[in-house]
């Protein structure tokens, strides 16, 4: 009799005849040994994570030297232009030269709230973007320690987020209960990314509309490029005050740089090809003018740079909660026209 249909037993752990075995063991048992294969643990099975969004930083940049070199000259020959400008404005008129100086006072205050602004929206822009690869690597690694100060940091990036009180008490209360490592991430990921993960499908979804709309009915390319680039970077930094991060000048450059390599590394624009066909096929092109042609494809095409930007601003990755897809937002920007038709 084989073993498939052998007859239910029961027996001993303990028993001499039950024989503990790898599931790719192939030899032969004793007669009269059971044979017991276990099976593997959940919490030992591989989890299947993304390769990181942003690339590795490099050690030294000479780009980085140069510009920064070329920025301290600009400030010396601007700090020498002024106290040139006050000395002569004291030469002129006493008056003149302490209104001067005031001004430049100000001005001097001015430039530094904005350079302090700009460094703390890009240290915290950095912290967001490390928290993410610690996350991927925790999910790898299961580490439960670092799990628990990933979950720390996370519910102080949302501190400050009204709508995510409930939510942050929830996760504060099983941060001392026994969970592994990559089950606790998954938590915080289902906890605090959920509200956050709706509300960001429904910035792009509004972009998307939006983009179509003045794109279909605007009557210069122009202004539809114009209007698509402001768009684009609203709903950036949309996304990333969203998520935690507060973005300035330069972290709009940098998240815009960001988004653009991760379009090209994830093959952005041939998914937008490859949905349009798909919707060319099923002949709903038949049922559109040139002009509202052009206005779902640049709405697709916001839309996917949308998606694009929640994967490098968001601090987690998806893992427990599933990834916004573009075909969604495609039937909502469809139906939105369909109701603007009607």
């Amino acid at each position: 009799m084989s073993e498939r249909s052998r007859r239910p037993a029961t027996f001993r752990l303990d028993d001499p005849g039950v024989v503990v075995v790898d599931a790719d063991d192939a030899s032969r048992p004793s007669r009269g040994t059971v044979r017991v294969t276990p099976e593997a643990d959940p919490a030992q099975l591989p989890v299947v994570i993304e390769p990181p969004i942003l690339e590795a930083r490099r050690g030294f940049r000479w780009g980085t030297v140069f510009w920064s070199a070329v920025g301290g000259l600009v400030l010396l020959a601007l700090g020498l232009g002024m106290t040139g400008l006050i000395e002569d404005l004291f030469a002129r008129s006493t008056g003149l030269g302490y209104l001067g100086l005031a001004l430049s006072c100000v001005a001097t205050l001015a430039f530094v709230a904005v350079v302090s602004r700009e460094a703390l929206g890009l240290s915290r822009l950095a912290a967001i973007e490390k928290l993410h690869l610690r996350a991927a690597e925790t999910l790898v690694s299961d580490d439960s320690v670092e799990s628990r100060a990933i979950v720390q940091q996370l519910i102080k990036l949302a501190h400050q987020n009204p709508r995510l009180a409930h939510a942050r008490a929830r996760l504060q209360n099983h941060v001392d209960d026994i969970i592994d490592g990559a089950d606790m991430i998954k938590l915080a990921e289902r906890e605090l990314m959920a509200p956050l993960d709706a509300e960001a499908r429904r910035l792009v979804s509004q972009a998307a509309q939006r983009v179509s709309i003045v794109t279909a009915v605007s009557p210069r390319a122009l202004i539809d490029v114009l209007f698509v680039f402001v768009a684009s970077l609203r709903m950036i930094r949309q996304l990333a005050r969203l998520y935690g991060g507060r973005p300035g000048a330069l972290g709009m450059i940098r998240l815009l740089r960001h988004v653009i390599a991760h379009l090209a590394v994830t093959g952005g624009m041939a998914a937008s090809d490859s949905m349009i066909q798909q919707m060319l096929g099923h002949g709903i092109a038949a049922k559109l003018s040139e002009r509202l042609g052009e206005g779902i494809l640049n709405g697709l095409l916001t839309a996917r740079l949308g998606l694009a930007a929640i994967d490098v601003t968001r601090p987690l990755p998806f893992t427990a909660l599933p990834r916004p897809a573009l075909t969604d937002l495609a039937k909502d920007l469809l139906s939105k026209r369909a109701d603007d038709e009607g």
